[in-house]
C-alpha cells in the first residue's frame, strides 16, 4: 500500500469553513460636549459562520444597535477590523463598498419610518434591483424585477396586491414583512436584524421570528439578530452574545447560555424571563442603576450591581475567556455548574 507523504495529505485534507463575517477588537467612539468621549462599543470580538444566526442581547444602551450598525459600515468603527467574506471592509471608500451592499443588508426596528410613505410598495422594493446590477454586471429589465417582486410577497406571505399600495395601509407586522422583502430584495447572505419585533404585539411578535426562522432554513441566510428580550433570541438563534455597556460579556451557544449562564449579569436576564407557572417566586432584580456611559466603573463595570463582586472586580477588568468548549464569559469568578 502507498504511504502518502505528509504535503500531499495537506493538500487533501478538507479545509475548515471560513467565517462569513470576522469582528476583531471593534470601538466606536463618539466625542460629545465638554469633551466627554462615550465608547459605545469598546473593544468588541467574534465570528459569524455561514447559515449561523448570532443573537446580541442586552438592556438598553448596551451599544448592541450601534455595533450592528458597523457591522454593515452604516456607521463607521472607531478602531478595530471588520472583515467581510474574507475581505476588510473597515475602511473601504464607498464606491468599493457599493458592491458589496448587496449581499449585506439590514432590517430596522422602526417599520413605519423605514418606508418612504409616499411611494408605493412595489416601487420601493424594486428600487434596488433597478440601482444594482446583477452579478453578471448587466441591469436588469422590467419582467425580471416584476418576477421578483412575485416572489418577494410569496417569501414573506403577503399578496400580490400589496405592491400597489402604500406603507400606512399595513398594520405594523405587515410593514416589517415589507421590511424584510426588502432586504433579501438582492439575495444577500448576511442580514442584521436590529429589534426587529420589540415594537409589535406579541402575537405578532412570533410570527415575524418564525418568518425569520422559515426563510434562513430555506434560503441558507446567516443573520446578527439583535433584541433585549432573551425568549425571542431563544427561538431564533444558534448562539447568543451577551453585551453590558459596551463590551461582550458572555457568548456561547443558544442553550448553555440560557441553562447553564456563567455570568451575573446574563443570570439575571435568564432570571427575568417570564415563566408560565403559577405561584413560581419573582427574581429579585438587579439592584443599583445602569452607570452612565459616559462614566463607566472602573474594573469590570458589572460590579457595582453584581451580587457576587469581589475586591479585585472593582479594579481589573476581565478579559473575555474560554470556559468551556464554545463558551466564554468576561467575569474573574463565573458561575460554573
Amino acid at each position: 500500500m502507498r504511504s502518502v507523504p505528509p504535503n500531499e495529505q495537506a493538500a487533501n485534507a478538507p479545509t475548515a469553513p471560513q467565517p462569513l463575517m470576522a469582528v476583531r477588537d471593534v470601538y466606536k467612539t463618539y466625542t460629545l460636549k465638554k469633551g466627554q468621549t462615550l465608547k459605545a462599543v469598546d473593544g468588541v470580538s467574534f465570528t459569524i459562520m455561514p447559515g449561523e444566526v448570532l443573537g446580541l442581547v442586552g438592556e438598553s444602551g448596551c451599544g448592541k444597535s450601534t455595533l450592528g450598525r458597523c457591522l454593515l459600515r452604516l456607521s463607521d468603527v472607531s478602531a478595530g477590523q471588520i472583515v467581510f467574506e474574507e475581505q476588510n471592509i473597515t475602511h473601504l471608500p464607498e464606491r468599493t463598498l457599493r458592491a458589496l451592499r448587496p449581499r449585506m443588508q439590514m432590517v430596522f426596528q422602526d417599520s413605519y419610518a423605514s418606508l418612504n410613505p409616499r411611494r408605493r410598495i412595489g416601487d420601493l422594493l424594486a428600487e434596488p434591483l433597478r440601482v444594482h446590477r446583477t452579478p453578471e454586471g448587466t441591469r436588469r429589465n422590467s419582467a425580471t424585477i416584476a418576477h421578483r417582486l412575485t416572489e418577494l410577497m410569496e417569501l414573506v406571505s403577503l399578496p400580490h396586491t400589496a405592491l400597489e399600495r402604500y406603507p400606512h395601509e399595513f398594520s405594523g407586522g405587515q410593514r416589517q414583512r415589507i421590511n424584510i422583502a426588502r432586504a433579501l430584495v438582492l439575495a444577500p447572505r448576511l442580514i442584521v436584524a436590529d429589534e426587529p419585533v420589540s415594537a409589535l404585539d406579541v402575537s405578532v411578535q412570533a410570527q415575524i421570528v418564525n418568518l425569520f426562522a422559515d426563510l434562513q432554513k430555506h434560503l441558507g441566510l446567516t443573520y446578527v439578530f439583535i433584541a433585549h428580550d432573551l425568549a425571542v433570541v431563544r427561538q431564533i438563534s444558534t448562539r447568543v452574545a451577551v453585551m453590558y455597556l459596551g463590551v461582550i460579556v458572555e457568548l456561547g451557544e443558544t442553550d448553555t447560555v440560557l441553562h447553564n449562564a456563567a455570568h451575573p449579569y446574563t443570570i439575571a436576564l435568564t432570571q427575568a424571563v417570564p415563566r408560565p407557572v403559577v405561584g413560581a417566586a419573582r427574581p429579585a432584580p438587579l439592584r443599583g442603576e445602569i452607570p452612565s456611559p459616559v462614566n463607566k466603573p472602573s474594573g469590570c463595570r458589572f460590579h457595582t450591581r453584581c451580587p457576587a463582586v469581589q475586591p479585585r472586580c472593582q479594579n481589573e477588568a476581565p478579559a473575555l475567556r474560554q470556559i468551556a468548549p464554545g463558551h466564554e464569559v468576561a467575569c474573574h469568578y463565573p458561575v460554573l455548574k
